[in-house]
């Protein structure tokens, strides 16, 4: 792995072996263990979107394996306007380490890539979010779940996140049933490529069908950053997919809750699903922290944790 694109940049062998790494680094954070594999080296962040989860902890992990992190908004570089986006990742490769980008078009952190000479994380794209989805696979696996004797229920839009879970769940062997209005169904694209990869994908437009005896309930925004022209006709296609007590209850008993975060309360999620027992959803953001601190020093050849 050079970069991190993708999910389908990783082998099922790099997944368990990035599992293991992240829950050694949050051991270690846990205990207080101060080490600073990461000394003098630096990273640059290119976000195009808002950012809480992401851009804190990279930085924060940065910081915390003893490194640097610089953020640039794509204003402040002018991201393909005022300078080209190979010509912003030659220039960056000269000064960072490793560089991390948060952007619209998954083109564009692709082609930071192709024209970088350190590795890229892709941060978040319209295409996928693999940062977010191996953090949330960890959040099971460290729960100590049989990952391929579950099944994860995605309730809601076939977008970005849903994609990267399903590419990862068909890696390590997780049964997933997507259900999304008619329209919003995952790209056929991934959808192959999940099958490629031996997936075990169900669609259906019924969050009933999806929610009945699933052992986690996944679901994230109706609506996208970009996407907000598009607020009143998705509402209306989405509102029967609301992740509520009611529809939770055609699960199995005490299954888990998950959203990547941010939350519209009272859209997508109920406050007291979001807030119950069952929710992980705090155990997901903290695992960004770690998860990504485990990628950052596997593709800089430090992950000796």
């Amino acid at each position: 792995m050079n970069h991190f694109i993708s999910i389908r940049d990783l082998s099922r062998e790099e997944v368990l072996q990035l599992f293991r790494a992240t829950a050694a680094l949050k051991a270690r954070q846990k205990a207080g263990d101060r080490w600073a594999p990461l000394a003098g080296r630096s990273m640059a962040l290119i976000f195009e979107k808002q950012s809480l989860r992401t851009r804190v902890t990279f930085e924060v992990g940065m910081a915390q394996l003893g490194g640097a992190a610089v953020y640039l908004s794509a204003q402040e570089i002018g991201l393909g306007v005022r300078e080209s986006v190979p010509d912003i990742a030659r220039n960056l490769s000269r000064w960072v380490h490793i560089i991390a980008a948060r952007t619209f078009r998954h083109a564009t952190v692709e082609m930071l890539a192709t024209h970088a000479t350190v590795p890229v994380i892709n941060g978040l794209s319209d295409l996928e979010h693999p940062c977010q989805a191996l953090a949330d696979f960890f959040t099971l696996w460290e729960r100590g779940m049989d990952l391929a004797a579950i099944r994860l229920a995605w309730i809601g839009d076939g977008n970005n996140v849903c994609h990267s879970l399903l590419l990862l769940g068909a890696l390590l062997g997780t049964p997933m049933t997507v259900a999304t209005p008619p329209g919003y169904a995952p790209d056929p694209r991934i959808q192959d490529a999940a099958r490629a990869l031996g997936g075990r994908l169900g669609l259906t437009t019924e969050p009933r069908e999806a929610a009945e005896g699933a052992d986690v309930l996944y679901t994230d925004g109706w609506i996208s950053m970009g996407q907000e022209a598009e607020r009143e006709k998705r509402l209306a296609a989405f509102q029967p997919y609301q992740l509520n007590e009611h529809l939770v209850g055609y699960a199995k008993p005490g299954a888990l809750v998950m959203h990547c975060l941010p939350a519209h309360r009272g859209e997508e999620i109920e406050d007291s699903v979001l807030d119950g027992p069952q929710s992980v959803v705090l155990d997901q953001s903290e695992n960004r922290l770690h998860a990504q601190k485990a990628v950052v020093l596997h593709l800089l050849g430090a992950d000796d944790v």
